[in-house]
């Protein structure tokens, strides 16, 4: 270890370079010091008939609120049941880095249509992130294909990746330069808490998504009074933002990769690949290998391929569609399915808008070991037992190692002022793990906690279990929360795994039902 530490030193990654200054911490005082000017709201490009969009311009900066101004895309459902109206309730599909204006459509169909039209259904581009101005791009080219093999053979190919962390940071930096100071999640529910004003309403509701539980978690924290109702799914753990949740992701996905090869096992007979769990994950690295060996259709090789898969640790309605897609390419040599897979999963080439944000955001959030050491021993320790994830999640956070910002506050959540809160959570989610749910439900003392046994999805309201669904929709409706009871106040039967479809239009069609939140890249 020793040898190996000096090498790094001396390859001159272990120390972080010269940092500009670190980022102002928003406050809610100097947030209420700025009202924005009144959105001015058109139909939105793209999206179906009465779904608006405007701009809301906020302070960069919320310790000078009348300096430098950005904008934040904003759309709008109005509600159609005055009669019964609830107000304003905000989305956040997650990331960061996610963009949330196409969710007032999204979520007419997940709340039906009488729960929906007694809201107005909000969706935002956080700050840096899509239709907002200015939107984040470091290199666009970042993810294009084939890129190096993310799992190091040896300690050259190790500090090559590290360096070309290193690059997109210091690209960051020159490209944004003091933007950067500005990108964290306190910014970002700041700006939220101008959204409310431009909408006109003295009480928000607010329902999250995985990066999203944290955002709304950080509102509610810095803007108690404001929140009306507050639902969070598939919860970030507060006490382990960032690295550290990072590590716990590689276990909980390591975790989730034998039950698909397991599933997969069960199917021998549609897929081919073994008949024990075991077997079929040996054809799945047998596969990486080949790939990195020579990459299908110059486009997926072992990096690509692993992104691919990814997303079955996120849904596993996916399965179907990644399972065929691996048998294809296993027993008969066809890249076909692995290439349309690929497509509708791993590909974040030609656009980094998704990734540069996440990287400002959770660099800039919290601190990060900046010696390349510590990344070393721990990587390599998760590696050992969560080949599946690690070294791919090592190369989506390394940036943080060499941001260009100095952490200089860590936000504390706390929940106690929140009247009532609405939580979600998977035993077996993977990228968001359990015990997130958990210790947030402690810091919301007014909380429920409905937990899922064991399905293994990530994001459970809106998708059909009458068990959550009841419950989410009641709440919203008019405030009914479950019973209290010490730990999880209610537990729900999961989603029924998979069964192979019998074609490929289905396998098509059923894998795209479920995906109307997908976030490319996130993790």
């Amino acid at each position: 270890m020793k040898r190996i530490l000096t090498a790094l030193a001396t390859a001159g990654l272990g120390l972080t370079g010269l940092l500009v200054a670190g980022p102002a911490t928003a406050s809610a005082q100097h947030a209420s010091d700025y009202t924005p000017p009144a959105p001015q709201w058109a139909q939105c490009e793209g999206l179906p008939a009465g779904i608006e969009c405007a701009m809301v311009e906020v302070p960069l900066d919320y310790g000078n609120p009348r300096g430098q101004k950005i904008k934040i895309a904003v759309s709008r459902k109005k509600a159609t049941d005055t009669a019964n109206y609830q107000g304003a309730v905000l989305f956040n599909p997650g990331g960061p880095g996610g963009s949330g204006l196409a969710y007032p459509a999204v979520m007419t169909t997940r709340l039906g249509a009488a729960l929906a039209a007694k809201y107005d259904l909000i969706g935002f581009d956080p700050r840096g992130v899509g239709s907002s101005e200015p939107a984040l791009r470091c290199d666009v080219h970042f993810f294009d294909p084939v890129r190096p093999d993310y799992v190091p053979s040896n300690l050259a190919e190790e500090l090559a990746w590290v360096k070309r962390s290193k690059g997109y940071a210091e690209a960051c930096g020159k490209t944004y330069g003091h933007l950067l100071d500005h990108m964290t999640t306190v910014d970002a529910a700041t700006d939220m808490d101008q959204i409310r004003k431009a909408l006109g309403q003295s009480q928000i509701s607010y329902v999250g998504y995985s990066y999203g539980t944290y955002l709304g978690a950080t509102y509610a924290t810095l803007f108690p009074t404001k929140v009306r109702r507050l639902v969070l799914d598939s919860i970030v753990n507060p006490e382990r933002v960032w690295y550290d949740a990072n590590l716990d992701q590689n276990h909980a996905f390591e975790a989730r990769a034998k039950d698909f090869f397991a599933w997969i096992a069960t199917y021998d007979a549609t897929y081919h690949l073994g008949t024990t769990g075991a077997d079929v994950e040996k054809a799945f690295y047998a596969a990486r290998a080949k790939l990195k060996a020579a990459p299908a259709e110059g486009r997926v090789g072992p990096d690509e391929f692993d992104d691919t898969y990814l997303a079955g640790g996120y849904l596993k309605s996916r399965w179907p569609l990644l399972a065929n897609a691996l048998s294809r390419y296993v027993t008969a040599s066809e890249t076909a399915p692995l290439l349309a897979a690929y497509a509708t999963y791993g590909d974040s080439s030609g656009d980094d808008n998704s990734f540069a944000v996440y990287s400002a955001v959770e660099c800039s959030d919290a601190k990060w070991p900046r010696n390349w050491g510590t990344w070393h021993r721990d990587w390599w320790q998760s590696y050992r037992t969560a080949p599946f994830l690690t070294w791919g999640n090592a190369w989506f956070n390394a940036q943080c190692a060499y941001w260009p910002v100095r952490v200089t506050h860590e936000q504390r959540i706390d929940g106690r002022q929140v009247k009532n809160a609405l939580f979600f959570q998977d035993t077996k989610d993977a990228a968001t793990p359990y015990q997130g749910g958990v210790e947030m439900h402690k810091r919301f003392p007014n909380s429920r906690l409905v937990v899922m046994d064991g399905g293994g999805n990530h994001g459970l309201t809106g998708r059909g279990n009458a068990c959550i669904d009841d419950i989410w929709k009641a709440y919203l409706s008019d405030g009914t929360l479950p019973a209290s009871k010490p730990g999880p106040d209610v537990h729900c039967a999961p989603f029924a795994d998979p069964v192979p479809p019998a074609s490929a239009t289905t396998l098509m069609k059923s894998s795209a039902a479920q995906d109307d939140d997908w976030v490319p890249g996130e993790r």
